[in-house]
């Protein structure tokens, strides 16, 4: 009897090489059923599923015949924001595999290559049309309309799912995903601008985004921090609890905003029901290190900049803005994930102008005896929310 073959277990995927040495070894198996279009389920996607998820959970795939020899894999995010470096290196760490494509992220489809059919409606370059809307005060945000023929308010559910599927896989997944700032879907009967075909989106995006790229690229934070104006405010929430804010009051009156444009909202939970949902002691110095030990890693030079953070009702909110959003999410990920004494959450999402903070931004403007904080105790600006 051979104990060897009895005894062996599959190696756990722990990284990217892992996951690479793993797939090489099966890459000829999975090579013949998509070409010969075998069963894919069993034979292909749900291995490949139980690996990924030892890797990294969140990252999807799909698959199909590139030419007549190339499997091409199609590693996605989901449009999640937060695992596309994931999905990123996992693709940079591909080694070439003879017949195998990778690509990271969904591509961009052409218009005429496809269509989508959803309980019995279409989504095509026929029927979808846009324009965009302007701001005056926010000149840099990209926010369309988007107008689907067929829809009414019967099937509004319907048609705004598929046309949000139907760009996704129009547009590409990073264009979709984190280019534009705002979408809503309309009927025709409810636009306001004259309708443009959906052929022209692309073009449209493209310039819009370089120029956002020509005008920012180069505009950093210089000021040195250490001498930034902090205030300190009291904020009442809707559910009269108070929170404690500190804010980099010299941040947000900035003018260069919209050159980090993504948010990342960080949450680390504690219990403070003792005391009135503040931390204290040992739990306000361990909080306090997080923090400390976040920005040792994400500096302003590299496009990350700390705006300030809340307190109150048993959870500690960190703020900052990013050139980039790669990089931090990954950081954020991975102290999230060695994180064993809190509870720790966190968002990412477009704000180029800092909407989050015009509470803040109007308190700072209108109180002249805000002043620069020497004590974190000394000094209350009175702010209901």
């Amino acid at each position: 009897m051979n104990f060897k073959n009895f005894f062996r277990r599959n190696k756990p995927i722990h990284s990217y090489q892992d996951f690479w040495q793993w797939f090489q070894k099966k890459a000829k198996t999975f090579h013949q059923v998509v070409k010969n279009k075998g069963d894919f389920e069993k034979v292909f996607f749900d291995p490949l599923s139980d690996k990924l998820n030892e890797l990294k959970s969140g990252i999807y795939y799909l698959t199909g015949m590139y030419d007549d020899h190339t499997v091409e894999l199609i590693f996605s995010a989901d449009g999640a924001l937060e695992n596309m470096i994931f999905v990123d290196e996992l693709v940079e760490s591909a080694p070439h595999i003879n017949g195998w494509l990778f690509t990271a992220l969904k591509p961009a489809t052409e218009l005429e290559e496809f269509s989508i059919e959803m309980e019995g409606y279409s989504f095509d370059g026929e029927n979808i049309f846009f324009y965009a809307n302007e701001h005056a005060d926010y000149p840099d945000e990209i926010d369309l309309t988007i107008i689907h023929s067929d829809l009414n308010d019967e099937n509004r559910g319907i048609i705004v799912n598929g046309t949000h599927l139907f760009l996704d896989n129009y547009l590409g997944e990073w264009y979709y995903a984190a280019v534009i700032d705002e979408i809503k879907v309309v009927a025709k009967t409810e636009a306001e601008q004259e309708l443009i075909p959906i052929k022209k989106l692309k073009s449209y995006l493209v310039w819009r985004q370089k120029e956002f790229i020509e005008k920012y690229e180069d505009t950093w934070y210089t000021h040195i921090e250490d001498t930034d104006r902090y205030n300190l405010y009291e904020v009442q929430v809707k559910n009269e609890t108070m929170l404690l804010a500190l804010m980099n009051q010299d941040l947000l009156d900035w003018e260069g905003k919209a050159s980090h444009p993504w948010l990342f909202c960080i949450e680390i939970k504690y219990k403070g029901q003792k005391s009135g949902g503040m931390p204290i002691g040992r739990t306000r110095k361990l909080i306090n290190a997080i923090e400390d030990d976040l920005m040792e890693q994400l500096k302003p030079y590299e496009g990350v900049l700390n705006i300030g953070r809340e307190t109150g009702d048993n959870t500690r909110t960190i703020y900052l803005a990013c050139k980039d959003f790669r990089k931090p999410s990954k950081i954020v990920h991975q102290l999230k994930e060695g994180m064993s004494k809190f509870e720790m959450d966190f968002d990412i999402y477009k704000d180029k102008y800092w909407k989050t903070f015009n509470r803040y931004m109007r308190a700072g403007m209108f109180n002249e005896v805000c002043q620069e904080l020497k004590n974190i105790d000394e000094t209350l600006v009175l702010f209901p929310a």
